[in-house]
């Protein structure tokens, strides 16, 4: 807790809370006491909370520190979470089994891409749809943050630093879940952060800002032939009774040409099921 109010307290400027500009000052972002003052709480207590030497603070506390620095629902939720965190839940915790249910589930949709992943973002799960839109990256054991970062490198050397600034959009978005989701203790978070955090220099710069936020929906730019690149919606949901599991579908605008792109990879694969299906059934007279 006391590394995320640290980070968030150095991100805010004076004038975002109405303090006056001073040319003298040579704190980045809000002093101790400044926030302390926000918060309506002693220098020294704010101090003992983020050095962690209160590791309990009361919900007012919270609620007011989050007021104070800012912070969007989702950064007020995980600042409550890391606040009160539950240990014996952890020792409980279920492997990353997706449900029979949720693989008829993506099996069903055979024209919308569809993925499972955890906390981590390890892919679970996805189905052949999904595999096809994105060709060696959605495939259980493929880990979301990691594929982009090996892309990003790829595209990078190919085509130039507008794609790193194109990608790095996505890093953010992955990385603000990743630390929203993961649990500080569970040692594979703890070995994806420490392999990106030797390779990647901007992982660095960007895990240590503390930015959090799940993934809800937003643009995925895809190439998919003859249409060429061609931008998708995704949606990602919690998945019911798996906690730590999450449903992600892609979907394009109606009548787009992204649409037409989805729809000829769907009928090419559904010609694909259905002459499989064919030649085994071939088969199956010829034995007989």
């Amino acid at each position: 807790m006391g590394e995320f109010l640290r980070a968030r307290r150095k991100l805010l400027k004076p004038e975002d809370v109405g303090l006056p500009l001073d040319a003298a000052r040579r704190v980045p972002g809000l002093r101790r006491e400044e926030v302390a003052a926000r918060a309506d709480i002693s220098p020294e207590y704010y101090l003992r909370i983020e050095q962690g030497r209160d590791r309990r603070p009361s919900e007012q506390v919270v609620r007011s520190l989050a007021k104070a620095l800012l912070l969007d629902d989702d950064g007020a939720n995980y600042l409550f979470r890391v606040a009160r965190p539950l240990p014996y839940l952890r020792a409980v915790r279920e492997p990353s089994v997706v449900s029979d249910s949720v693989r008829r589930l993506l099996d069903a949709w055979t024209q919308t891409p569809a993925y499972v992943t955890d906390a981590n973002l390890d892919v679970l799960a996805a189905n052949r749809l999904a595999r096809l839109v994105s060709p060696g990256i959605l495939v259980p054991g493929t880990n979301l943050l990691e594929a982009a970062y090996d892309h990003l490198t790829m595209t990078t050397v190919m085509n130039g630093a507008d794609v790193e600034l194109e990608w790095e959009e996505t890093i953010r978005e992955y990385i603000g879940a990743l630390r929203f989701n993961g649990d500080p203790d569970d040692a594979r978070l703890q070995d994806v952060v420490g392999r990106l955090s030797s390779r990647h220099l901007s992982f660095r710069r960007i895990w240590a800002e503390h930015d959090v936020s799940p993934l809800t929906t937003g643009l995925r730019p895809v190439t998919i032939e003859p249409f060429g690149r061609v931008d998708l919606v995704w949606q990602t949901l919690g998945i019911p009774r798996s906690p730590r599991q999450f449903l992600t579908t892609y979907m394009a605008e109606p009548g787009s040409r992204s649409a037409q792109a989805l729809r000829a990879l769907s009928g090419g694969l559904e010609s694909t099921l259905v002459l499989g299906g064919r030649d085994r059934e071939s088969g199956d007279e010829r034995a007989s």
